[in-house]
């Protein structure tokens, strides 16, 4: 088994190599975003087709992994389209030394070997012949749902309500449908869905240590590129600080008075 986590990894790391190369030609990091997604759907066929492993639960993390990996990045590719390089990458484009080496190896490579930890769950689902469906495989199928509909609709929710005309908005800031219960349920939805194939992973002895999954896409989430940047880019926005004392940061919860 182990022979296919060395392959999916090599074959995750030439697949941002490619769009490092992309990214030189534009002149512009953020594609790197929409192969983001893209990246975890390839990388589970890979698993998937060499192995032949085709089961119901392989079947099912499959398909999950395509509906969420696509959706991203059409997001991503229709939210970016015309428009200039990431706020995020302009920057580090300025301030960095050495820019298209740090790129490769702080954007692109690492975040390869990211996709690789996270998507490891797959990996491990993927290249086990079919074992008895469990009562993980449900509770983790329901909580994948949960998760795919918080990051669905929330970015529904956010693109309807940044189309509206200013005359029908109520300030510049997203506070009804899910936002009115966390800032940010994409991301929530994002971590949830990966704790859902975690647990689908259970079904099969010794998947515990597989956690790594859930719990590295939840700190990059959390702690790194996700929220962090977001709550900084509005740190000095009254009506974002006002909506941000009454709303959970991540985890839904009731809003405060």
């Amino acid at each position: 088994m182990s022979s296919i986590f060395v392959s999916t990894l090599l074959f995750i790391l030439a697949y941002f190599i490619v769009f490092f190369i992309i990214a030189v030609i534009k002149k512009n990091n953020s594609v790197v975003d929409i192969g983001w997604g893209l990246g975890f759907v390839l990388a589970s066929y890979f698993v998937l087709l060499n192995t032949g492993n085709f089961n119901f639960r392989s079947i099912i993390v499959t398909l999950f992994v395509t509906i969420w990996g696509l959706r991203l990045s059409y997001h991503i590719y229709q939210r970016n389209k015309g428009k200039e390089e990431d706020f995020r990458y302009a920057k580090w484009r300025e301030n960095w030394n050495y820019f298209y080496i740090r790129s490769f190896f702080q954007i692109f490579i690492l975040q390869g070997l990211l996709l690789f930890l996270i998507v490891s769950s797959v990996i491990n689902i993927n290249s086990h012949a079919v074992v008895s469906l469990t009562i993980f495989d449900f509770i983790g199928i329901v909580i994948w749902v949960i998760g795919f509909t918080f990051e669905a609709l929330g970015d529904k929710q956010l693109r309807d309500y940044i189309s509206k005309p200013e005359s029908e908005k109520d300030g510049h800031i997203m506070t009804e449908g899910l936002w009115k219960y966390t800032r940010h349920p994409n991301y929530f939805g994002e971590a949830t869905m990966w704790w859902g194939i975690f647990i689908i992973g259970l079904s099969i002895p010794g998947s515990w240590i597989f956690i790594i999954s859930p719990i590295t896409i939840t700190y990059l989430l959390l702690f790194v590129s996700g929220v962090p940047l977001l709550e900084e880019k509005y740190a000095d926005d009254e009506e974002f600080q006002e909506y941000a004392k009454r709303t959970n940061k991540f985890f839904p919860w009731f809003p405060g008075k």
